[in-house]
């Protein structure tokens, strides 16, 4: 497997690639590498001739510095993961700060027409514009034709197409189905920071995310939310902070429901310190 820790060795690897008429998929991580990661490189595989996976805790994207220093950094483990996915058709990506940002570390300030001031935008001020920062510049290094984000972050997902389009980044951006652990909880690097009795609570999350699917089917947006709001009100260990049902194109709250648009749920978290994502399509 070849490892790049610079982006001039990548970009000439790159233009070999690129040489030979060869595809490459991009899938962008920050690390400490899980199964879900591993369905995005394995689509990536599907498409491609080659998969880019960069490996690079960006500290533009953290609101909190503490989650910046918890965040797991798990390299050797992470490329033993991706040896076993395929040894030569896997490029690494793992730069320092200095590589992509050199003495300026700070975010690019970006409007997403809107998204960006939904869900996550409201309780974590600036990371938008670090997740467009990196990705912008990621993309611009890597080149790939193709890249790969889980739809565990949706609105992430919609932000980045968002990018693309705004700023006519040639590559294409797939959305892949969230993955889950056998008892439903979406997979994170998060997870394994979890203590014991939190992760045998976890999955409440996803439980209550199905419920709510199923009664909104004959409730209102804010009746359902009234109710997830009351499940958490009564857990002992998880607290919610968010339970919101958006339309799936604009991520604004529902106000009142139409047949002909698209819902989702959406829902943050905590598992005593650890914040957990999730979200569900509800039609």
């Amino acid at each position: 497997m070849t490892i790049f820790k610079n982006k001039t060795d990548l970009i000439a690897y790159v233009d070999t690639i690129k040489s030979n008429n060869k595809t490459l998929g991009f899938v962008p991580t920050m690390g400490a590498l899980h199964d879900g990661h591993a369905s995005l490189i394995i689509e990536g595989l599907k498409q491609n001739d080659f998969v880019a996976v960069s490996i690079f805790v960006n500290p533009t994207q953290f609101d909190k510095q503490e989650d910046l220093v918890k965040y797991p950094r798990t390299l050797d483990s992470d490329v033993g993961l991706l040896s076993k996915i395929s040894e030569d058709e896997i490029i690494v990506y793992a730069p320092t700060v200095e590589d992509i940002y050199g003495d300026n570390v700070v975010s690019t300030s970006f409007s997403y027409d809107g998204l960006e001031h939904e869900m996550e935008g409201k309780f974590r001020d600036g990371h938008f514009d670090g997740v467009g920062t990196i990705v912008k510049r990621l993309f611009e290094i890597v080149r790939p034709d193709n890249s790969y984000f889980g739809e565990k972050d949706f609105q992430q997902l919609m932000i980045i197409k968002k990018l693309v389009e705004k700023y006519d980044i040639p590559v294409k951006v797939n959305g892949c189905k969230i993955h889950r652990a056998e008892d439903g909880l979406a997979m994170s690097s998060r997870n394994m920071r979890l203590k014991p009795e939190y992760r045998n609570a976890a999955p409440f999350i996803y439980k209550t995310l199905k419920s709510a699917k199923e009664k909104f089917e004959t409730k209102s947006a804010n009746k359902v939310t009234e109710w997830v709001s009351k499940q958490f009100a009564k857990h002992e260990l998880l607290e919610l902070e968010y339970f919101i049902i958006a339309d799936a194109e604009t991520l604004k709250a529902v106000k009142r429901k139409s047949n002909k648009s698209s819902y989702r749920a959406f829902i943050a978290v905590y598992a005593d310190d650890i914040r957990l994502i999730d979200n569900i399509a509800l039609n």
